[in-house]
């Protein structure tokens, strides 16, 4: 094989590593999320990281939420006025982080863009049961007591 054949299929494979791996390349910095409520009501939800904050009707498809290395937390209410809120973990695609270290920039890139973290995909988020209307207790008729002595 010729130099230039052997420098340039070097350059093609090196390349191909390089980005295919690196999370700050091939991740879109956001990432579309789908939240139900866990009784399938509807309502509004909250949401926010220290990248943004957004506002969802409940269910919804696709919301798209900045990825960041910080929990997701939401505040919700149905509307029949529950309410819920929580936090949703950040965890690491860590094989694009790995890449990233090894044959990049010892994944600065991706720890500054964060990139390289991500959300669970499809969110049930826990409302409180719906309150049982109590029935009023039936009244003793002092009347009808009487009435039965006589």
């Amino acid at each position: 094989m010729s130099k230039a054949k052997n420098l340039s299929y070097l350059a093609a494979v090196g390349a191909a590593i390089v980005l295919s791996g690196c999370a700050t390349i091939v991740n879109d910095p956001y990432i579309p999320l789908a939240f139900t409520f866990s009784d399938g009501s509807t309502g509004n939800c909250d949401f926010k990281n220290k990248r943004g904050s957004w506002s969802s009707e409940i269910p919804a498809q696709n919301v798209m939420i900045r990825r960041s290395d910080d929990a997701l937390t939401y505040d919700c209410e149905t509307e029949d006025g529950r309410e819920a809120s929580g936090s949703i973990r950040s965890e690491v695609e860590g094989e694009k982080v790995a890449a990233s270290v090894i044959f990049w920039d010892l994944g600065i890139t991706d720890a500054i863009t964060d990139k390289h973290r991500t959300y669970q995909g499809n969110i049930t988020i826990p409302v409180p049961a719906k309150a049982k209307k109590e029935s009023p207790a039936p009244e003793a008729h002092a009347d009808s007591a009487e009435a039965e002595q006589v």
